[in-house]
């Protein structure tokens, strides 16, 4: 059964609301240590990924859908979208553009759960789909336990890639509060 329209609105506006607003709960919870594991400590892509991410995914868990496989997937794209788009108009601009960082959002959000909504359809009509394949699932899945494990180590310990650093200040956060 394909992910019903209501369930992907109901989805569409949840994430883009709890979205919005955990890119201030770091700050709001006194930048507690737990909570930037599921929410942006900094500015880097890497962090405003998350706000896709868990969102979509509590959104899921929460409504027990028919549909897990098309929903990670979904999750997954709307989540690396981020940085894709992020970084073409950045590179074409050389600068970016704090609407154009809403309207990202905004896109890919929408992306996440038309991907998801279109990989239902295509698992209830077809034979041959990514969901219906037992491979698609464990796939979905492995990469998505693999997202979140990324977010809890480089949450505080990034790499050395543009990817992970602050936007602004071109650090990397190290340990709250530390920078190098």
């Amino acid at each position: 059964m394909a992910l019903s329209k209501k369930y992907l609105i109901i989805g569409t506006v949840f994430v883009l609301l709890t979205g919005s607003l955990a890119h201030f709960v770091y700050g709001w919870s006194g930048q507690n240590f737990f909570t930037g594991f599921f929410v942006p400590i900094n500015e880097s892509t890497w962090e405003h990924m998350k706000l896709i991410f868990f969102p979509m995914l509590l959104y899921m868990l929460a409504t027990g859908t028919e549909q897990p496989c098309a929903m990670l997937w979904g999750t997954l794209a709307g989540t690396w979208l981020i940085p894709v788009l992020f970084y073409t108009y950045t590179g074409v601009l050389g600068k970016n553009v704090f609407v154009l960082d809403l309207a990202i959002f905004f896109l890919c959000v929408l992306a996440g759960f038309g991907v998801a909504g279109r990989l239902s359809v295509m698992s209830s009509k077809e034979e041959h789909s990514l969901c219906k394949s037992p491979h698609g699932i464990w796939i979905a899945g492995i990469l998505t336990v693999l997202m979140i494990l990324g977010f809890f180590l480089f949450t505080y310990f990034p790499p050395y890639l543009g990817l992970f650093s602050d936007v602004p200040s071109a650090s990397y956060i190290i340990f709250p509060g530390t920078f190098r």
